[in-house]
């Protein structure tokens, strides 16, 4: 890399970080933890990149994003942030931020963005190639530190202000309408209405009509499209090659996995392609077991804000929470918090009272409806295609193949311990490897050989 980075951060381990890293590939590198300096070495024309984070000791980088893009427009600016949701990703795009990562962030990926950004020199990104925030509302629980989220976060930033049709797939509360009311809000048609359409609002005959009075070019989601009869599926299809003179944007949320919807016969293969602009998965609550604390947290926090007494799980109630299976995902996590927000007799919450609330719960919900034939090949396929897509145009961090092992190797290991009732030796003969290599495995990838079966 050749140029010069302006590296702004309070933590001197990042600045210290950076600047070495950026050093060895070949920049100059000026660091600082303050703002003010910031913005004077921007007036003197120095750097080709800065790198900044959000919350600064002397103001916030994102509110200094306008003033460089006024004086310097052509001088990419990369946000870095510990304020993970999907607001401070929308605000950062908002600001024309050239690019945004979340803290922790991978180093290998930042230099990877910082090397476009000094190519890039002298040419303003697209607006479909930023990531995009405001302030985050109370209703819009859409935060995450998992790789899963801050991949979504991008993919959503992407697909914003374009007008393709945007699929959104997921499990049973998992904020599928709050992601695509989020690409709504936050896109060049947030001025105009936002609609949410069943089939029972399409089947009159002059349902279409109705329905594209009221959104006015805004945008129409509709919801469970997978639920609506062949009939009225051919009306869709008719609403969105002929919508009329203000046509909208068209969005759907499904709870299958999008490439079984065809196979089963569920939607048909005319509405399936018009839908299918952009495809948009919410991982399930179980697919980002690193977010359960921060959301938990989200939600205590809203519930003392409305009047509920401060409250906040003991180490053992949070342990609980963690591998707890959460089938009804976010939704549920929130109703549960908020009932022991309630109930609790004291400040820190107890395990026992957190088994009370759970303890009645199915052992595991029911995952994304795919296709009943689907072989394991093509179930991991899927999976691991649909990971690569998330990161669109940027390869994944390096690792990838360790990564991928241990996360199956992982829960393959935890299901046939559960199986054996937890006898290593049969669970080794079942896996077949050998008894000392089980143990082994249970080490080093920290599996609890004694959980309890009730709430996995």
């Amino acid at each position: 890399m050749d140029g010069t980075v302006l590296v702004a951060d309070d933590d001197r381990t990042i600045r210290t970080v950076l600047t070495q890293a950026l050093t060895r590939a070949g920049c100059k590198v000026h660091a600082t933890s303050s703002l003010t300096t910031l913005m004077r070495w921007v007036g003197e024309g120095k750097g080709d990149v800065v790198i900044s984070d959000v919350m600064m000791p002397d103001g916030n980088g994102l509110e200094m994003l306008p003033k460089i893009s006024a004086d310097r427009p052509d001088l990419p600016v990369i946000v870095i942030s510990a304020q993970n949701t999907i607001m401070t990703a929308i605000q950062a795009a908002e600001a024309e931020a050239y690019d945004y990562l979340p803290k922790p962030f991978d180093l290998p990926d930042l230099m990877k963005r910082t090397a476009k950004a000094l190519e890039s020199r002298g040419r303003k990104p697209r607006r479909d190639e930023q990531v995009v925030g405001a302030d985050e509302p109370d209703e819009l629980p859409l935060v995450g530190r998992t790789p899963a989220m801050q991949a979504l976060y991008r993919l959503v930033a992407r697909v914003m202000n374009t007008d393709l049709p945007v699929l959104v797939a997921g499990e049973s509360g998992t904020g599928k309408s709050l992601i695509a009311k989020a690409i709504h809000d936050f896109s060049d048609r947030r001025t105009l209405p936002f609609v949410t359409v069943t089939g029972a609002d399409l089947a009159d005959l002059e349902g279409p009509a109705k329905v594209l009075a009221r959104v006015k070019g805004g945008t129409l989601l509709i919801d469970e499209i997978a639920d609506i009869g062949d009939e009225v599926q051919a009306r869709i299809v008719r609403m969105m090659d002929v919508p009329g003179e203000h046509a909208p944007r068209f969005m759907a949320t499904t709870q299958y996995e999008p490439n079984s919807l065809m196979d089963g016969g569920k939607v048909r293969q005319d509405l399936f392609y018009r839908l299918d602009g952009a495809t948009i998965t919410v991982p399930s609550l179980r697919e980002r077991v690193e977010d359960i604390a921060l959301l938990t947290d989200h939600f205590f926090a809203r519930a003392e804000r409305e009047g509920a007494p401060k409250r906040w799980l003991s180490k053992d109630a949070a342990e609980l929470f963690r591998v707890y299976s959460w089938p009804g995902n976010v939704r549920q996590l929130e109703n549960a918090v908020r009932r022991l927000s309630l109930t609790s007799m004291t400040e820190e919450i107890s395990r026992a009272e957190v088994e009370a609330v759970l303890g009645n719960q199915p052992e595991t919900g029911p995952v994304m409806h795919s296709g009943d034939t689907e072989k394991l090949g093509a179930s991991v396929m899927r999976h691991l295609r649909r990971y690569f897509d998330l990161h669109g145009a940027m390869l994944p961090p390096p690792g990838l193949h360790g990564r991928i092992i241990k996360e199956v190797e992982g829960p393959l290991i935890e299901i046939a311990l559960e199986a054996t009732g937890g006898n290593q030796a049969k669970c080794a003969d079942l896996l077949g490897i050998n008894r000392n290599t089980l143990r082994k495995k249970i080490t080093d990838l920290d599996i609890r050989v004694t959980r309890r079966r009730k709430l996995m």
